[in-house]
């Protein structure tokens, strides 16, 4: 009866997802080219305020929310805190970031961070290299939402829904309203998200602790007499999480983060750069969430004690199930499965745009195609993380440790690029290539963290001396556009849009970028009025 009440429950809001991205693209104007991708992949540029704080809060409330952060706090303790750390940092760099990379992409009708490398430097492959780093760095997140949501929906049914099936309902709900509705219908499903995060992480900070500890005194006064290693870094058992290591992962992810390619695509989903500084503002409230999982799963110490490996991302779980009626069980299955469905949601989309307008655009007979190039490249990606999920569960755990570190790479690329003109592609192209070799090596060796530090903050200082030292003792690059078409800058006020997308602005940069005076130009090709694409 239990699993019948909680699957039940979990079955009809499954349902109103999929018709909430259905609706969300009701009355929406069906563009043509690139144009339609837009639509699909940015909202139109024309989320507001809320729209845009809740999808991008999504990003920040994933299963690991649920699942890792509760299990961090049952292995390690203070240590798990990093995350509320980078993320509150990474808002405060947002502010300025998102603006600006809003307006430079308006401006040249771009949707993602590899139509902004490719137009700054000016060769279209740019942006498709880009495109298969990033996706190799995002692939894992998919596959881990879809594993955590599988555990969620087993877990929920009181096991009867196993594992194979509920990795498939992940995938194909997702991948049905992604598909359907794009970035708007995952903005759309973001707010009943957040509703019922909101109401059952405020719920279960109440319950769980007046249920076993009659009170959070007592709770926390038993914590601090008998887990008080839980309580200072580097936290419990022999972990090398100390004081550096969250320094220094706190700033390289406060960084890293605004230039994610699912963040960006928050940012220019925006309808204008006001919107993303106020968004900015109100985001950190709701990193106060967070704490939420984190406590309980130090709660569940005393709980549920013993849980080792896996288990331990359980724990948050293991003392709803066991106390809770069944209905209830199912609402706070359908938060977390809801934080494993929009942030995988923003992901296969990311991936799809990024596929769509600067890889596969490059074949001539998809160049008019992109959004239809991009959709199928959104079932590609799931279906392949849906495969590795089923057979090789464990081939992505250790390159998801890189997701971030490795992502980071990209910084002087793409935010030193953007506002620094003397930067070469060499210079980039080699700091890219020693950034993203020492990551992996330190991963791959099982030497992160590395000297006591985060191991990406020393790939990245490796990268941006190598990308200076070549940019400054190389032969200076040839570049007869004018600043105002090279470099991004946060211009207060209305952002006149210079290029519709489709009408030869964007396109990598490869040419017919229109400028204000009407004119084009081209990397490598001349100037050309209008033309391109």
């Amino acid at each position: 009866m239990n699993a019948t009440v909680a699957t039940s429950v979990f079955g009809v809001f499954m349902v109103v997802t999929v018709a909430l991205g259905l609706l969300a693209t009701r009355g929406r104007r069906k563009g043509k080219g690139d144009g339609g991708l837009a639509e699909w992949s940015v909202g139109g540029r024309s989320l507001g305020t809320v729209f845009i704080w809740v999808l991008m809060a999504g990003e920040g409330y994933t299963s690991f929310s649920y699942l890792g952060a509760a299990g961090w706090g049952y292995n390690y303790g203070a240590p798990v805190l990093y995350v509320v750390a980078y993320m509150s940092c990474g808002y405060a760099v947002g502010y300025v970031v998102g603006p600006m990379l809003w307006a430079y992409a308006r401006r040249h009708g771009l949707v993602g961070i590899t139509d902004m490398v490719a137009h700054r430097f000016g060769r279209p492959w740019l942006g498709a290299l880009v495109a298969v780093l990033a996706t190799v760095f995002l692939l894992p997140y998919i596959q881990l939402q879809i594993t955590g949501m599988g555990v969620v929906v087993s877990t929920i049914s009181y096991g009867a829904v196993g594992l194979n099936q509920a990795y498939f309902i992940a995938f194909a709900v997702t991948t049905g309203f992604v598909v359907v509705s794009g970035l708007r219908g995952s903005a759309w499903v973001s707010v009943l998200k957040d509703v019922l995060v909101i109401a059952t992480l405020g719920f279960l900070a109440v319950y769980v602790p007046m249920h076993y500890f009659d009170g959070y005194g007592p709770f926390l006064d038993r914590l601090v007499a008998e887990k008080s290693e839980w309580l200072t870094f580097p936290g419990h058992g022999d972990s090398g999480l100390g004081q550096a290591w969250f320094i220094t992962t706190s700033f390289l992810n406060s960084l890293t983060v605004v230039i994610f390619p699912t963040t960006v695509a928050g940012y220019l989903g925006a309808k204008n750069a006001d919107v993303l500084r106020r968004n900015a503002m109100l985001l950190p409230a709701y990193n106060v969430l967070l704490f939420v999982p984190m406590l309980l799963g130090m709660a569940a110490l005393f709980v549920v004690p013993g849980l080792v490996g896996a288990e331990s991302n359980l724990a948050l779980f293991k003392l709803v199930v066991d106390s809770l009626p069944a209905w209830t069980v199912g609402l706070v299955g359908v938060a977390a499965a809801l934080s494993s469905i929009v942030p995988m949601a923003v992901f296969m989309l990311v991936i799809g745009t990024m596929w769509g307008r600067s890889v596969l655009s490059l074949v001539p007979r998809w160049e008019r195609r992109q959004k239809g190039a991009a959709q199928v490249v959104v079932v590609v990606a799931g279906s392949l993380a849906l495969l590795l999920t089923y057979t090789a569960p464990n081939t992505l755990v250790r390159l998801s440790l890189i997701s971030y570190e490795g992502m980071a790479q990209l910084l002087p690329m793409v935010l030193l690029g953007l506002v620094w003109r003397r930067l070469t592609l060499l210079g980039a192209m080699s700091g890219l290539v020693v950034g993203v070799g020492v990551v992996c090596g330190f991963v791959f060796t099982e030497n992160d963290p590395v000297w006591g530090v985060n191991a990406g903050i020393v790939a990245l200082g490796a990268n941006l001396a190598v990308a200076l030292a070549v940019t400054y003792a190389g032969p200076r690059e040839r570049d007869d556009r004018p600043d105002d078409e090279v470099l991004a800058r946060d211009e207060i006020g209305p952002v006149v849009r210079d290029a519709e997308p489709g009408d030869g602005g964007g396109g990598g940069g490869d040419g017919g970028v229109r400028t204000s005076t009407g004119t084009g130009t081209g990397a490598g090709a001349g100037t050309e009025t209008g033309a391109g694409g």
